[in-house]
């Protein structure tokens, strides 16, 4: 008898430290709430491109290879308009700059890692994942798991994201415009954004982000995108250090008060 061989995913799956398996499992699993928004959004950009002056395979080419709602969105109004090619990367630039501060929050995490390995990882990074992996790990360096558990949210996003958008390419013409889908995939990822907000300084962090981005509105290229993100997390980070220096104060205070009431108390007398 022959034994009957494991199928190529199934050897490649087990290639990986178990550890790092189950960080998958339970990344996937912990991001998968927020599926049913990353369909609306990205449903919602499929249709926008396939709208657009772009034809189906170029929409769905853009998908695959961009990979940036925002970006995508952004740059619609320019392709139509006709506008240079470098206008056009420009914008998707500075809309994505905002990348760049997350791949930086995140080097401590991966800094191990080899370069190419980094940058295929930081290829797959996304604002929702991003949010929840540094919500669950906040020590930096290596830890068993991790690296699994950001790949199980990323890939699971990815996946959800080109299924979502490809169909909104493909079945666009079903949707009529008077739907308002961008106000409808906006209003998908209020909840999500809401559901992030676990503490002050991310509380502080979403006011900050939103005035800045309505006081700043009218700047070009999206700009405001880029102010509100920076203020966002120069608020965080400020709010961070506020309460880590209450906390040590607060510590201080009750090692002075126990220090000071055992000097007090009456000790035995010979």
């Amino acid at each position: 008898m022959t034994s009957r061989q494991p199928s190529v995913w199934l050897r490649f799956w087990h290639r990986f430290a178990p550890a790092e398996r189950a960080g998958f499992i339970e990344g996937a699993r912990y991001f998968a709430p927020s599926l049913p928004a990353v369909f609306s959004w990205g449903l919602v950009t499929g249709v926008a491109m396939s709208k657009s002056v772009m034809t189906v395979p170029e929409a769905i080419g853009m998908s695959l290879l961009v990979y940036a709602g925002s970006a995508q969105l952004s740059v619609l109004p320019l392709f139509a308009a006709g506008l240079p090619l470098w206008t056009i990367w420009l914008t998707a630039a500075i809309v994505n700059l905002r990348f760049v501060i997350f791949s930086a929050a995140l080097q401590p995490h991966f800094s191990y890692m080899p370069l190419l390995r980094r940058t295929l990882l930081g290829s797959f990074n996304g604002d929702l994942h991003f949010v929840y992996f540094m919500q669950r790990y906040s020590a930096p360096g290596y830890e068993p798991g991790k690296e699994g558990y950001f790949w199980g949210m990323a890939l699971t996003n990815f996946a959800m994201w080109q299924v979502s958008s490809i169909l909104g390419i493909v079945l666009a013409s079903v949707f009529p415009d008077s739907w308002g889908l961008g106000l409808a995939g906006t209003m998908a990822l209020i909840p999500v954004m809401i559901a992030t907000i676990n503490s002050r300084s991310t509380l502080l962090a979403v006011v900050v982000s939103a005035i800045l981005a309505l006081l700043c509105f009218d700047l070009p290229y999206r700009l405001s995108l880029v102010v509100a993100v920076v203020g966002a997390i120069a608020a965080g980070m400020a709010s961070d250090d506020l309460a880590a220096r209450a906390t040590l104060r607060g510590i201080r205070r009750r090692k002075i008060a126990t220090a000071t009431a055992a000097e007090t108390r009456p000790g035995d007398q010979p």
